[in-house]
């Protein structure tokens, strides 16, 4: 009788263990299935301590006028900052910084969309190192919506590139914006087609210089005309982007570019200075 009376009491314990592990599992569960929809995942304890450093946005897609709230957590800090590069869907850099990180780990900064270098619209990747680039990590989000065409100081037959105004004309559509692409030194000018049309561009050369190639939704274009620096595009119904290409373009980003320089010189002098302290024999 004690026999079946004991047994029957471990039973029922195990029995209300089983249901508090289940419970307590399911439960983090949803917290971490709820954290990842919501993309804000700091301070939660989920989050895992083997990955060298871990980053999150608030949202996964954005507006030309919204801000993007950057989270992260470093896992063994080492007393460097992190340093955050964004690039745009043309591979060109758009913002970098260094971000201090808190005595817990973790560190945050916010990136405004709006301006001429958020222009683009399509996928963003936020990068993220720290120290080495081994301690890295990256996200992507996307970038949506109006972008504006150009500048109140440019008349309605002209563009604006990087300042500058630029003639043109249009059949057959709008233009609804317009970028740099210094990579393959080319303008890349997105247009609206509801009917075939042609589009027709005269920059000065020192907006873009020897155009000798025109790329029409990404493929190579040979209904092009390329006269003294003009050149006239015959496009059809649906068109989206016209890119074309020069020798050399105007610079769209030397300003990053100067603290892109300024950052690495920065990291460097810090690396070096942190490595030679620890060789340094101590009495």
């Amino acid at each position: 009788m004690m026999n079946n009376r004991t047994s029957f009491v471990l039973l029922a314990i195990l029995t209300t263990v089983s249901t508090l592990v289940m419970s307590s599992a399911y439960a983090q569960d949803m917290v971490g299935e709820s954290a990842r929809d919501s993309g804000i995942m700091v301070g939660s304890p989920m989050l895992p301590t083997d990955i060298p450093i871990s980053i999150w946005t608030d949202k996964t897609s954005y507006d030309h006028s919204d801000t993007i709230t950057v989270y992260g957590r470093v896992a063994n800090l080492s007393g460097f900052p992190v340093t955050l590069t964004v690039v745009s869907p043309i591979h060109s850099v758009v913002t970098i910084a260094q971000l201090d990180v808190a005595k817990d780990g973790s560190f945050g900064t916010t990136l405004n969309t709006g301006g001429e270098i958020w222009k683009q619209n399509g996928t963003y990747t936020i990068k993220v190192s720290y120290g080495t680039a081994s301690k890295s990590n990256k996200l992507f989000v996307e970038l949506t919506g109006e972008i504006s065409t150009g500048s109140s100081n440019c008349g309605s037959s002209e563009i604006d590139v990087e300042g500058n105004c630029v003639p043109y004309s249009i059949s057959g559509g709008k233009v609804i914006g317009v970028s740099v692409n210094s990579n393959s030194n080319s303008l890349i000018v997105r247009i609206s087609a509801n009917e075939n049309g042609v589009f027709t561009l005269n920059p000065a050369k020192s907006v873009l210089d020897g155009i000798f190639m025109v790329l029409v939704d990404g493929q190579q274009w040979d209904d092009v005309e390329i006269s003294d620096g003009q050149v006239t595009v015959m496009f059809p119904a649906g068109t989206g982007e016209i890119e074309i290409i020069g020798t050399k373009v105007i610079p769209e980003f030397g300003a990053i570019t100067a603290m892109i320089l300024a950052v690495a010189i920065i990291s460097i002098v810090a690396i070096s200075a942190k490595s030679r302290l620890s060789i340094i024999p101590r009495y």
